[in-house]
C-alpha cells in the first residue's frame, strides 16, 4: 500500500501557517484601516497588499515543497551574491528606497523587496550546506571562516541601512547554525563572547540608538519622544485585559501607536483580543516551531536536518525579539511579527521556507518507504 508522506506533523505545520497567515490579513487591516484611509485614501490598502503577500507566499510554499532541496546545494554561492547585491541596491538613488531615515527596500513600480528579509535564510541555506558537506571537520576553525565571511558580509550590509534590529537576528541565526552545526564549545564561547559586546558597541554609535535604550530603561522620561511608541504599546496591551476590547475596536490604532500593523502589530492584537488572543498567537508559533523541530529530527540527511532547523530558529528568534519589544522586555526595535505583520516580503520568503521544510520531510519519507 503507498504511504503519505505528509503526516501528521507536517499537516499540523500547514494548518499553522494558514491560521497565523489569515489571522494576519484580518489584524494587518484592523490595525491600518484608520491609517490606510487617513494616508492613502483606501482603508483597505495595506490588506489588499498583505492578501498579494499571502497568494504569492502560497505559491512559494508549494514550488519549494516539490523543488528536490537537494538539487539547490549547487546554488549556494549563487545565492549568496544575489543576496548581497540585494543588499547593495538600497543604497543605489533611484533604486533604493528611503524611509524613517533608513534605506531598506528596493523599489519596482508600486511593489517593494526588502533584500534582508531574503537575507536570513540565504544564510541559514548556505550554512546548511557547507556546515553539512564540511561536517567531518566543523570542529576545526578555519571550517568555521566561510559561514563566519557571509555572516559579517550580511550584517555590515544591513547594519549600513542601519536596520540594528535585522543584524542581531542575523548575528543570532548564525550563532545557532553553527552551533547546531557541531561547532565547539570553545569556538562557540569565542564567537559568543565578541557577538554580545557588539551588540553595547553598535548602539553607543548611534545617539539614537541610546536614546532608545534610555527611553526603554525609562520611557517616561520621555513620553511624546523616545518613549512615545513603547508607552503607547503597553497602552494596548494593557487595555486588552484577559478577554480584550473586542476584534476592530482598538483605540492605539487611531495614530496613537506607530507601525500598528507592522512592528506592533501585536500590541493590537492584545488589546482586541487580550491576554488569550495573546497566548493563542504565541501557542500558535510554539506548535510550529515543535513542528520543525520534529521534521529536522526525522530528516533523511544533515543537510535537510540543518535547513529546517534554521528556519525554526529564525523563526523563533524572530518571534520572542518582536514580541520582547511590543512588551517592553528589550529597547524597541523595528522587526516585523513573521507571518502576521504587514510587509508581503518577509510573507513570501518565511512561507516558501516552510515549503522547503516540507520538501525535506517529504524526502524523508520517500527514503523511509524505501528501506
Amino acid at each position: 500500500m503507498k504511504k503519505r508522506w505528509f503526516g501528521a506533523k507536517e499537516l499540523i505545520l500547514v494548518l499553522c501557517v494558514a491560521t497565523l497567515t489569515i489571522f494576519g490579513c484580518i489584524m494587518v487591516y484592523s490595525a491600518s484601516m484608520y491609517n490606510a484611509e487617513k494616508n492613502y485614501g483606501n482603508e483597505y490598502y495595506f490588506l489588499i497588499k498583505q492578501i498579494i503577500g499571502v497568494v504569492l507566499g502560497a505559491v512559494g510554499l508549494v514550488v519549494f515543497s516539490f523543488v528536490d532541496y537537494e538539487k539547490l546545494k549547487k546554488f549556494k554561492w549563487w545565492a549568496v551574491l544575489a543576496s548581497a547585491v540585494l543588499l547593495c541596491l538600497v543604497f543605489i538613488p533611484g533604486i533604493g528606497v528611503e524611509n524613517y531615515g533608513a534605506r531598506r527596500w528596493i523599489g519596482f513600480g508600486g511593489f517593494t523587496i526588502q533584500p534582508s528579509e531574503i537575507a536570513k535564510f540565504v544564510l541559514v541555506f548556505f550554512c546548511a550546506v557547507h556546515l553539512s558537506q564540511n561536517h567531518d571537520k566543523v570542529k576545526k576553525f578555519k571550517t568555521l571562516i566561510p559561514p563566519l565571511l557571509v555572516g559579517a558580509l550580511f550584517c555590515g550590509l544591513v547594519i549600513l541601512e542601519p536596520n540594528m534590529s535585522i543584524t542581531m537576528c542575523l548575528g543570532l541565526v548564525l550563532i545557532c547554525m553553527l552551533f547546531l552545526g557541531g561547532m565547539s564549545l570553545k569556538h562557540f564561547s569565542l564567537l559568543a563572547i565578541p557577538a554580545g559586546l557588539a551588540v553595547p558597541a553598535l548602539i553607543f554609535m548611534e545617539p539614537y540608538r541610546v536614546k532608545r535604550l534610555m527611553a526603554f530603561l525609562n520611557p517616561w522620561a520621555s513620553p511624546q519622544a523616545e518613549g512615545f511608541q513603547l508607552i503607547q504599546s503597553l497602552y494596548g496591551l494593557g487595555a486588552g485585559g484577559l478577554f480584550g476590547v473586542g476584534l476592530f475596536n482598538s483605540r492605539q490604532k487611531y495614530s496613537f501607536l506607530p507601525f500598528a500593523e507592522s512592528d506592533f502589530i501585536f500590541s493590537v492584537i492584545g488589546e482586541e483580543l487580550g491576554f488569550f488572543g495573546a497566548l493563542f498567537v504565541i501557542a500558535l508559533f510554539g506548535t510550529m516551531i515543535i513542528c520543525l523541530i520534529k521534521i529536522a529530527r526525522s530528516a533523511q540527511d544533515r543537510y535537510g536536518c540543518l535547513i529546517v532547523a534554521g528556519v525554526a530558529c529564525v523563526i523563533a528568534v524572530q518571534t520572542v525579539l518582536n514580541i520582547a519589544v511590543v512588551t517592553g522586555s528589550i529597547p524597541p526595535t523595528g522587526l516585523p511579527l513573521p507571518f502576521v505583520s504587514a510587509g508581503s516580503t518577509s510573507l513570501i520568503v518565511f512561507m516558501s521556507a516552510i515549503g522547503l521544510c516540507l520538501n525535506v520531510a517529504k524526502q524523508s519519507k520517500r527514503s523511509q518507504i524505501k528501506l
